[in-house]
Formats: structure tokens, sequence, C-alpha cells
């Protein structure tokens, strides 16, 4: 019995991990080893060697994105040297290098510096060159390593793939003397297609989501792959390590962005783009956004849907951005007419109500027959013996 593989947009959907670490701990030691700095008087610094890295990388496809997931912590000896030959060497712990500090910004890095013991006091000046000039190279090289862990290992986990990087072009073959004419192009197909659209609300300002759907640096955060967005009309987009293209039509910022929309996938007809409108309506705490896609292939209605759902609201989601679910108010609705009337009729008649006017006379007349009547109920004198 033959079984027949799944599409690769479906494949690839399903989440799947490879451990990477030993790699990454090969990598920050070859690449950290090769950073040296230079002082304005000719001095240098330099790393001698990485002594530690721990912790755990590896590289997630979910969705049919890939997801670099690594928290290390690096620790790596510093040497310097000044132009009078003095010489010093000192210790630089790196408590956290991760995914969440490397691409999506959500804090900075922490440098624990040492110098040694029996450095001179001239070594002093080293030790501040290294200081305010290490870090940048170190994070120049940190923001290489996700692009490194992808190009190498992506291969691996993205069915279908067969070359290095996901977002890599394909060479085209050589045209050969011997090769047939071209035919003339096929008219293209006329493509049925359909509009699909969500909401959602989030607790936020439009002009934040704004930014966070078209800023190039922020859209990473959310995204987890490289993006390209100049955020002006007429020009090109790539979201998602370029699996959606398009180029920008309009942008009214905090209210909306027009866009087309193209997704690159096997199922997605190839040169088939259709129109993104993203409404920001902003409310006293909140905003809801409505993305529209019209013109997505009919019968991809329901997978492109889960589309804008995992990759869009989900993203948001994902760095913090909370989603309000708005509820109509609860209220009791009035019972139905008949079902009050039948209530009224089963009800027992209620006693007429008595004015206080009348029982003061009802009062009034008992006291005047009592006093009538006293004398007649008296008992006869009693005869003496």
């Amino acid at each position: 019995m033959s079984v027949t593989p799944m599409a690769y947009s479906t494949a690839n959907w399903h989440w799947k991990n490879k451990t990477v670490t030993p790699w990454a701990k090969e990598w920050f030691e070859r690449e950290l080893v090769t950073i040296t700095v230079e002082g304005p008087d000719g001095a240098v610094v330099s790393v001698e060697r990485v002594v530690e890295v721990d912790g755990d990388v590896e590289l997630g496809r979910r969705k049919s994105k890939l997801i670099t997931i690594y928290d290390c912590k690096v620790v790596l000896n510093w040497k310097g040297t000044a132009t009078d030959g003095t010489e010093a060497t000192g210790k630089l712990t790196i408590p956290e290098v991760s995914h969440e500090i490397t691409l999506d910004g959500l804090s900075d890095y922490v440098y624990q510096w040492s110098i040694s013991s029996d450095a001179p006091p001239e070594a002093a000046p080293l030790l501040a060159l290294a200081k305010a000039k290490l870090p940048t190279a170190l994070e120049v090289k940190f923001a290489a390593f996700p692009v490194d862990l992808v190009e190498t290992h992506g291969k691996d986990i993205i069915v279908g793939s067969n070359e290095p990087s996901r977002t890599g072009t394909p060479t085209p073959a050589a045209a050969s003397a011997s090769a047939p004419a071209k035919k003339a192009a096929a008219p293209a197909q006329k493509i049925n297609t359909a509009l699909v659209e969500i909401e959602a609300t989030f607790h936020a300002s439009a002009d934040d989501l704004f930014a966070l759907l078209t800023d190039e640096k922020r859209i990473p955060s959310w995204s987890r792959a490289p993006a390209k967005s100049a955020a002006a009309p007429d020009t090109e987009y790539e979201l998602f390590g370029g699996g959606v293209r398009g180029k920008y039509i309009s942008l009214k910022p905090g209210k909306e962005i027009k866009q087309t929309w193209g997704l690159q996938s096997p199922t997605w007809p190839s040169g088939h783009a259709a129109t993104l409108t993203t409404t920001l309506d902003q409310s006293t705490d909140s905003t809801k956004v409505t993305f529209s896609l019209d013109g997505v292939p009919t019968g991809l209605e329901d997978e492109t849907r889960r589309n804008l759902e995992g990759y869009y609201v989900l993203g948001f989601k994902s760095i913090g951005y909370v989603q309000l679910v708005l509820a109509p108010p609860q209220s009791s609705p009035p019972p139905p007419r008949r079902a009050k009337e039948k209530a009224q009729a089963k009800a027992p008649p209620k006693a007429p109500a008595v004015s206080p006017l009348v029982v003061s006379l009802g009062f009034a007349v008992l006291v005047l027959g009592a006093a009538f009547l006293a004398p007649y109920f008296r008992l006869p004198p009693s005869s003496s013996q």
C-alpha cells in the first residue's frame, strides 16, 4: 500500500524541534575569538578564549515558520595590550544571550567585567577600552548567530526544502544551446476568489499597533522572522522571512494599511496577489483591528483565516499584547406577555385596601355600643340573709 505524502504547507504546519546545542557552542568558540578592537591611542583589546557556553539551543518549525529558541550564558577571557607594552587580562560574563534579547529587543545585554588581580595600575585604561568597545563588537556577532543557525539547520526541518536557507533564491539553470525555443506564455487563468475577514481587539493604542505592523525593526518581535518594510506607498515588503510578500498601496498612520498580499506556498497560485486592508479603530482603552483580505483563492478560505489568526493575532499575543474578548452586556429579558398574564391568573386575589378613616369610625361605633349595653349586663344586688 502506498502512502501519499502530505503537501509541503500541511507538513510544515506542525511543530518540530531540532536541538543544536553542540553546534552552537562550537560557533561561539569559533566566532567570538575573532573579535579585536582598537583604541584611539593604539591600544588593542581582543577576545582571547571562550571559557563557557551554558544553555540550550534549538531550531523550531511551527506553522511553516522557523523559530530560533536559545538562551545561553557566555563566559570569555579578554586580553589587552597598551602602546607602551603594558598588558592586562580579565574575564567577561554575559549572563544571557537569547532570542528575546537579540531579535525581540525585550531587554539589554548585561556585561559583568573583571580584571586580573596582578594587573598593574597602568592597565586600567585597557579595562576602560574593553568596556567601551567590546560590547558593540560582540553584539554584531550575537546578531549573526540566529541567521547562521537558520542557514545551517533550516533545511533539516522544512519539508521539501533542498536549500540551506529558506530565504535563498534558487539559481536558474543555464539555457542549453540545443534547448527548443520557448513557447508563448499561456494566458493567465481566471482565479475565483473570496473575501476573508478577521477581527481582534487589543489593549493598545492604534499608533502602537500601526508601528508593530509596519516598522521593519519591530515586525520581527511578533513574526519571529526577518522582515523588510519601508512603510511607504508603492514600496515592496516581506514578512515571515519572505513567506509573505507584496507592495504597500496606501498607509494612514493609526488608521489604515492597504497592501497587496501574496503567500509563498505551494497551495497559493503563483503570481497571484490578494489585497489586505487593515483598519485600526481606537476606543477609550483598546483598539479593534480588522484584517480584510480580498482575493483569496476559492477553497483556501479556512487555511488563510487560520494563517491570519496564527501569524498576526497570535503573534501579537505572544509578545504580551492582551486580546480583549468583548461580550454583549448581560440583561434579563422581560417575561413574555402570556406568561405574565398566566402568573397573574394563578395568583390569589388580593384583599381590598381599607381606608384608615373607615377603621376609626368602626372603632368609635363599637365603643358607643358597648357603653349603651353595659347597664343591661350588670348583676342584680344580692339579698341579705
